[in-house]
């Protein structure tokens, strides 16, 4: 079924001062002693009108603060069908009532039984620059619309060259410490003590900027990230910054090791205290006296470890933040150390503690400053300076075991393919990569075919599509096709997430209007039980 043009707009000064030109004496004189302004011309028409007259819509509707008479007297001189909406506005300047207004209209048009085919359509010219800039704003989120303008007796078309929900939003809220500005006011390689991190996207910088500020006072830092987001390498670059640099820094992975043993290496313990400990044995928090204690995967902690932690977290009464009183195992009496703790995780701990499975006070405890690591694919613009580094040590790191070996480079199309890909595993995925490629590649400059050939084993994930062309590009490779199917992907995604609204579905696709979306979902013959 074809959709339905609906036209928005509001009834402005110039439609009402057209409109006086056909009034009688009494009733113009009404009108323009309130409206004021130039008085009417012949021959104009006003922006409602004008556009009327050069564009088809199905359906006009026209929002009107002004008296009921007067509506009467405009739907008259229309002379076309159009429903005028009154409203109450006091002050058509005033953004806090014209939004709610503006919003319940066009949600209206969307929760009506014909919604999924309304194309909306959004008149600027008539009205108040702030009914104009209302229209914009939810027309380019809330509610995808096509917007038009008049003057002069034409009409036309506006394109708008952004979009809030794509351009300006997500690069605003991917990042809570974004607008802290100062923190991102250098590099990495420009911090001491971070030198050995690779970057210059705002996400990098800011992580950076945010971990110097924190490792210069002994406080307890959480940091939070995907697997492979280099949280150790943060680590070493907060010990490096902090006073406590020239003391120790020990690292502990909590996942690594069983109950008993993660105990043990953590507080330490007397002879005899299990079997095997035929000696006693002094645990990271005491090896890591004046210096850093790095707990990695923290999230993997049982709660009776988690307790464990709490209790020598909390400082004892009069003692500094950083001072810990530890017991080891089997023993009976306590021992203090001055240490400052840094854990990561890559689970999402809000979730855990939800589940029972994380000790809400421990994350307090833990969380006095968080640091969260952005992942590869949201800092694209790092990742060939990257590739280019790891790649130089794993050069390095070859040619030191093999004196004949020809140290590897990456073609212009390799760089590109790295910096397009997701890289779900994030830096070690990268690394890795890498790694596999020069040791397989013939060649002194790596193609991206030898980065593909590294991805091969995984078959499936974020990057299934990008290997699946590859693949296909040796043998009988239709790209019309392959398109089309990862369209086909994208548009069931898309229509899933949004439990089957198109509109919702257009915007989450960066598409205008859902008339577009519903044309793909037609042509691509995409169907699906969407509100499962």
């Amino acid at each position: 079924m074809a959709a339905r043009r609906v036209l928005v707009q509001w009834l402005g000064h110039s439609d009402l001062r057209a409109m006086c030109t056909s009034l009688p004496a009494a009733q113009r004189d009404e009108v323009l002693g309130q409206i004021k302004g130039s008085p009417p011309q012949a021959g104009d028409l006003g922006p409602i009108q004008t556009l009327l007259n050069t564009q088809p819509f199905d359906e006009v509707r026209i929002l009107s603060n002004y008296p009921p008479r007067w509506n009467s007297w405009y739907r008259k001189w229309l002379n076309r069908p159009a429903e005028i909406v009154p409203v109450t506005l006091a002050k058509p300047t005033d953004y806090t009532a014209l939004f709610p207004l503006a919003d319940r209209e066009l949600a209206a048009l969307r929760n009506r039984p014909d919604g999924d085919r309304v194309e909306l359509c959004l008149h600027l010219s008539p009205g108040t620059p702030a009914m104009a800039a209302t229209w914009l704003l939810l027309g380019k989120t809330r509610y995808p619309a096509t917007f038009y303008e008049t003057f002069a007796g034409r009409s036309w078309v506006t394109e708008v060259p952004f979009d809030l929900t794509i351009d300006v939003l997500p690069e605003l809220f991917k990042n809570p410490d974004t607008h802290l500005q100062h923190l991102a006011a250098h590099s990495p390689g420009e911090l001491d003590g971070f030198q050995e991190i690779i970057g210059n996207s705002t996400a990098i910088r800011t992580a950076a900027g945010r971990a110097k500020r924190a490792a210069l006072r002994s406080v307890n830092i959480l940091l939070l990230g995907e697997s492979g987001t280099g949280k150790e390498l943060f680590a070493q670059a907060i010990h490096r910054a902090s006073p406590r640099r020239d003391r120790p820094l020990v690292a502990i992975n909590c996942a690594a090791l069983s109950k008993t043993l993660l105990e043990s290496e953590l507080f330490g313990h007397v002879k005899g205290a299990f079997t095997g400990a035929d000696r006693d044995r002094r645990g990271a928090f005491e090896q890591a006296a004046g210096g850093t204690l790095f707990l990695d995967e923290i999230g993997e902690c049982d709660l009776d470890t988690q307790a464990k932690l709490l209790r020598v977290l909390q400082p004892p009464p009069g003692g500094a933040a950083s001072q810990r009183v530890i017991r080891r195992l089997g023993d009976d009496k306590d021992r203090t150390a001055d240490v400052r703790v840094v854990a990561a995780t890559n689970r999402d701990l809000h979730a855990a503690i939800r589940e029972g499975t994380f000790r809400e006070d421990l994350y307090y405890r833990l969380a006095t400053i968080t640091v969260t690591l952005p992942p590869l694919r949201e800092r694209q613009s790092d990742i060939p300076s990257l590739a280019r580094r790891l790649l130089d040590q794993i050069n390095q790191q070859f040619a030191a075991e093999e004196p004949t070996y020809r140290h590897k480079t990456l073609s212009a199309s390799t760089i590109a393919f790295v910096k397009r890909h997701p890289w779900p595993g994030n830096v070690r995925q990268l690394f890795n990569v890498l790694v596999q490629a020069a040791v397989l590649s013939d060649t002194p400059q790596l193609e991206p075919a030898d980065l593909v050939a590294a991805l091969g084993e995984l078959s499936c994930g974020p990057f299934a599509a990008t290997l699946d062309t590859a693949a296909a590009l040796a043998a009988d490779f239709d790209l019309e096709e392959h398109l089309n199917d990862l369209r086909r992907q994208y548009l069931r995604r898309a229509m899933r997430q949004a439990n089957g609204v198109k509109a919702q579905a257009a915007r989450l696709l960066g598409i205008n209007n859902y008339q577009t979306l519903d044309a793909q979902l037609k042509r691509l013959d995409v169907t699906g039980p969407w509100s499962e």
